[in-house]
């Protein structure tokens, strides 16, 4: 139960709230045990030879009203309570979202998405049953049974002692239930975090699952990942099924005992027949809330188990985060340079970048270029500082990343990474994405302009709808140069003083290729860029080449220099000619349609 001390910072902004549904809990069930004052003298009356209709009806309507008060003070209670328990959830799903947003790559890399949407979703709701329903409950029990247990006491204490022994039974009982409860909910919740990451790779693949034609292997994986699921349920629906009759079992004993001693204590004249209804009723009215002690130590159990789980995503410190004297320059001129950087990935046992340093003076356009696998998207990620450094640091105008405030930052460095991501909203939406223009038609005027540039502008407004189309998920209905020449746009439509195009025309044909360059060397005017491509020809006009081969620096020049030292650009320059020429030579001897 210590994980749930994570809980009581959201509960105390509450505590007023609380405090009058707690109160609402007490007077309610003070004024049920009343109603059932009235049940007594009403059936006590009916022994009397001058009983008469009008004084047992009087008894009986003081006590509905009684016990329409207690319901009244009932409603309230979940009202308020179990409202205080909706916002505790929001507050929380609010905090854990905000966390996320703040959460480095390397959280992402190490922590699979369908587990993190377990934890936003079941996990939070498991929480929100403990910060209402669950101690409303044992408040309610509790407060219940003193009331009952000293009312039924000053009627008979023989009685009462034999009646509750049964439930002496009840506390081992829960522990005991309550300890397999709590470990097969956490086996379940670990196998529902796989199924559902297993089902959201699988509905964002699902192009490439049918493509390759894995429609059956994967439905019989998951399927097997569902029996699992479903196996661990029918053990924790097995042990629930055990423990709530049981204690069934207890509280029916308990009812067998007292009518049988309670009987026998109204023949011999002890208690009237009214004391015996009203203490058969206390103890059959306790039934529900023993009951309920098993359910909400359920709820306990589930809600420390699932807060643990939150709290772990809470209070994970990213490991890029803005130094106590972080700065925010005014003005951004876009020098950067990489002083013996090396870096290696979180759990990886081996650096991916080795040593490695240059200069890029503001306002110039540089190019990377190297084999797959050489660390070129590396760079772009600790320029942008998705990673810190494992050795050396990364400066931009001088002032080391580390120091710099991670808004200001990403402000200055619009990045178009190799992986494009689009949004499930508009064309214009996404391509709007951080720009903080208040003049609709001004924004409108800076997406067309850099849609412009990506020749994304034609393809836009032959849609129905031009901007405002809807685009699904992560943009599946666009094609991929599509996709890449809209992530192109929204970097450029951001006017940041340094560009950064990761593989960013690696999917559009090779006309389209030179068209986009041609506007974007209009837009390189005046700012930084640094262009990363596999493509000789996206690179060749660069003032300075970047070469990288094994996560080293190898060559730098411009492309004329390059070519001359006859190194691995040069051999880069000629695979690619061959290729081209291949591919050339295969349209010619096949025909247009041959490739």
């Amino acid at each position: 139960m210590r994980e749930l001390k994570a809980l009581l910072p959201y509960l105390r902004r509450y505590r007023v709230l609380i405090a009058v549904g707690l109160l609402t809990v007490v007077v309610s069930n003070a004024v049920n045990v009343a109603s059932l004052e009235y049940v007594k003298a009403g059936v006590d009356a009916l022994e009397r030879p001058d009983a008469t209709r009008s004084v047992v009806g009087r008894y009986a309507l003081l006590s509905a009203l009684l016990a329409l008060a207690a319901g009244v003070g009932r409603f309230w209670m979940r009202q308020i309570l179990n409202g205080v328990s909706r916002r505790v959830e929001l507050d929380l799903r609010d905090d854990f979202f905000a966390r996320l947003l703040r959460l480095d790559a390397g959280f992402y890399a190490a922590n699979p998405t369908g587990e993190i949407m377990s934890r936003a979703t079941n996990d939070i709701a498991a929480v929100r049953m403990v910060a209402g329903p669950a101690y409303m409950y044992l408040v309610n029990t509790v407060v219940f049974g003193v009331f009952a247990i000293v009312r039924m006491t000053m009627i008979d204490p023989w009685m009462t002692m034999i009646s509750l022994i049964p439930l002496l039974l009840l506390p081992p009982v829960t522990i005991g239930f309550g300890t397999l409860i709590h470990d097969r909910f956490e086996k379940i919740q670990e196998q529902l975090g796989i199924l559902s990451t297993m089902a959201q790779e699988n509905l964002a693949g699902q192009r490439i699952v049918k493509a390759y034609g894995q429609e059956a292997a994967q439905t019989d994986r998951f399927r097997a990942l569902s029996r699992e699921s479903m196996r661990r349920n029918v053990e924790l629906a097995r042990t629930q099924g055990l423990f709530y009759p049981s204690l069934g079992l207890l509280a029916g004993l308990g009812m067998a005992v007292a009518l049988g001693v309670g009987g026998r204590a109204m023949l011999a004249g002890r208690i009237s027949v009214g004391d015996l209804v009203i203490f058969l009723i206390y103890l059959g009215m306790l039934t529900w809330p023993m009951i309920a002690l098993g359910w909400v130590v359920n709820l306990f159990q589930r809600g420390a188990a699932s807060m643990g789980r939150v709290s772990r995503v809470l209070q994970t410190e990213p490991r890029v985060h803005d130094a106590p004297d972080a700065v925010a320059p005014a003005t951004v001129r876009g020098e950067i340079e990489f002083r013996g950087v090396s870096f290696r990935y979180p759990g990886a046992d081996r650096d991916v970048l080795r040593g490695v340093s240059f200069h890029v003076p503001a306002g110039a356009t540089v190019a990377i270029v190297g084999p797959t696998g050489s660390g070129k998207s590396t760079v772009v990620s600790l320029l942008a500082r998705l990673y810190d450094p494992t050795a050396g640091e990364v400066l931009l105008d001088g002032i080391p990343l580390t120091r710099w405030r991670l808004d200001a930052l990403r402000d200055a460095v619009a990045l178009v990474p190799q992986d494009t991501f689009l949004f499930s909203d508009t064309i214009a939406e996404n391509l709007a994405l951080g720009l903080d223009e208040a003049d609709d038609a001004r924004r409108l005027e800076r997406i067309r302009a850099a849609a412009a540039v990506a020749r994304l502008d034609t393809t836009v407004e032959g849609f129905p709808a031009g901007y405002d189309t809807l685009l699904g998920e992560r943009g599946i209905n666009l094609s991929g140069g599509q996709k890449q020449r809209a992530a192109l746009a929204r970097a450029v439509a951001a006017d940041a003083p340094v560009l950064v195009l990761d593989d960013a025309l690696s999917a559009v044909d090779t006309h389209t290729e030179h068209g986009i360059l041609e506007g974007l060397r209009r837009v390189f005017e005046g700012r930084t860029s640094l262009v990363v491509s596999h493509r000789v020809t996206a690179v060749m006009h660069a003032e300075l080449i970047l070469v990288m081969e094994d996560g080293r620096l190898v060559e730098r020049g411009t492309h004329a220099e390059l070519l001359r030292a006859g190194g691995v650009y040069a051999a880069l320059q000629r695979r690619q000619l061959l290729a081209e020429q291949v591919e050339g030579d295969a349209v010619l001897a096949g025909g247009p349609g041959a490739v």
